[in-house]
């Protein structure tokens, strides 16, 4: 018995390696961690169980049988973040590069499969050259197995990718389907065809970072939602957010205990609106003004930054925030901030996160690159989100609420549970100075006159209070009650139960 268990102590060993020390200490000259390093920083400490450790391609091919790895270039098991199950596969750069095979293929599919059969969050770390060149079609049926389970699970269980490498060719399109996308800053990439590709197809010269690194797609692409300086950085935040969401969507969001009173007042929220309408302020300041202790974990930050998402907590429980920017073109909605916006609002439905909504919009970005762009399209799809919503909504209108846009923003009209205003929001269909102009027009010579018009339009929908008398407003409140009064909505709204009516799956304006 001894020599047998002596044995299996030594092919775990030689299965620990990977590809081999050199392989290894070349991986960390990059400034990355290996695949298991990964995993242990990602999960509790002694929480990880690996399956399928000895498991070998079966390709004869290009000399293939010579060449044979435990593992076969991914690491996969399951394990627990501050105690709750979440299933992990890491693909090992350091043999063939973290390729993909019909075997490694297998070995993820199989993690899937546990995933979405016992409920639970599925975390992949990408670190990957695409296909196995040498298995041919066998490796491309093994993505499509793949991407087939990524679709299953979508709206079932959290998906998270975090690209810590290479990210090309057919590997992309499995994080593509995931719920989050995060990268690491100069070590992380992501295309479909390389530079040498492009190079060859189009004649332009771009390097892998100008390609597809981690700042082209939290910026211009939206491909990914966040960027971190570095592999432990981007592990410890991938704990912090598993602590946001539920497991899986019959399991209600998480829990956790928390000091922060919820009738506790912020008094300087009465002066956060400046006096000036065109003066803009900071909405991340209200946001982290109302949650839990301030702890908010911003989707998409670098991204449409005219609108804020992302995640916070409420008397300790997970709630989604989608708030106007009015640092950022005056917190207008363009295409870029509706899909943005429209994206987050669908996962938290997906998950029964209720949503908080903080209004402060001017209304659509007009323009013919908005127009060419689609933006009537893009808009709706935020419209639709907020419309086919069933979780709770809240929404807190600030200041502007003018045309479309207040409609869009989770209005009462298209479902909104609960809608307060501050007494310095603006409900209208435009601003003053454009409805004087249009409506009285003929005037437009006298500006003394005009400036009359104006004053008076102010005055009749400068505020919240028509909107209030028809009921569009549940309640007028003060600033400085805003946390006490959205915590006190969630909690009514907490047995809240709305069904759409059937449909095999609604026809989104994609």
């Amino acid at each position: 018995m001894k020599a047998v268990i002596e044995e299996l102590e030594k092919r775990r060993a030689v299965a620990r390696l990977g590809g081999g020390q050199k392989r290894i200490d070349a991986q960390h000259g990059r400034g990355k961690l290996t695949a298991r390093e990964r995993i242990e920083l990602l999960l509790d400490d002694g929480s990880f169980e690996e399956f399928d450790m000895f498991v070998e391609h079966r390709c004869s091919d290009f000399g293939m049988e010579a060449t044979k790895f435990p593992g076969d270039g991914v690491v996969t098991g399951w394990g627990t973040i501050n105690g709750r199950v979440v299933y992990v596969f890491a693909k090992d750069f350091t043999v063939f590069g973290g390729s993909l095979s019909e075997t490694h293929a297998r070995k993820i599919t199989k993690i899937q499969d546990m995933a979405l059969k016992n409920r639970a969050p599925i975390i992949g770390l990408f670190d990957a050259g695409g296909a196995r060149i040498q298995e041919g079609v066998d490796a491309l049926g093994g993505y499509g197995e793949v991407f087939t389970r990524n679709v299953l699970a979508s709206g079932v269980i959290p998906q998270i990718s975090v690209i810590m490498g290479p990210c090309a060719g057919g590997d992309v399109y499995s994080p593509a389907m995931t719920d989050f996308i995060f990268m690491v800053r100069d070590t992380s990439y992501m295309f479909v065809t390389g530079p040498d590709v492009v190079k060859t197809v189009t004649n332009e010269t771009v390097t892998a970072e100008e390609l597809g690194g981690a700042k082209v797609h939290t910026s211009k692409s939206s491909i990914a939602d966040r960027a971190y300086d570095n592999d432990v950085e981007a592990l410890l935040q991938m704990r912090r957010l598993l602590d946001f969401l539920p497991a899986n969507n019959m399991d209600g969001v998480p829990e956790l205990p928390t000091l922060d009173p919820a009738g506790r007042l912020d008094p300087s929220l009465d002066t956060l609106v400046p006096d000036n309408p065109n003066v803009p302020y900071d909405i991340k300041e209200l946001i982290t003004k109302v949650a839990d202790e301030g702890d908010f974990f911003e989707i998409q930050e670098a991204f449409a930054k005219n609108i804020v998402t992302g995640f916070a907590r409420m008397e300790g429980r997970t709630v989604g925030i989608v708030a106007n920017q009015p640092m950022v073109l005056a917190g207008v909605l363009d295409s870029d901030a509706s899909r943005k916006a429209a994206r987050f609002v669908r996962f938290c439905d997906c998950f029964d996160i209720p949503i908080v909504t903080f209004v402060d919009v001017p209304g659509f970005l007009p323009g013919t690159a908005q127009e060419y762009g689609g933006l009537i399209k893009h808009g709706a799809k935020l419209l639709f989100a907020y419309a086919e919503a069933t979780v709770p909504k809240i929404t807190v209108i600030t200041r502007k609420a003018y045309g479309g846009a207040y409609d869009v923003m989770s209005s009462k009209h298209i479902r909104g549970d609960v809608n307060y205003a501050w007494p310095t929001a603006e409900i209208a269909v435009m601003g003053a100075k454009g409805a004087a102009e249009i409506l009285y027009r003929s005037e437009l010579g006298n500006a003394e006159k005009i400036a009359a018009r104006i004053a008076d339009y102010e005055k009749r929908f400068a505020n919240p209070f028509v909107a209030a008398e028809r009921g569009y407003i549940d309640e007028v409140i003060k600033p400085s009650s805003t946390r006490q009064r959205i915590c006190r909505a969630l909690n009514m709204l907490r047995n809240k139960t709305l069904e759409n009516p059937w449909k095999k799956h609604d026809n989104i304006p994609l």
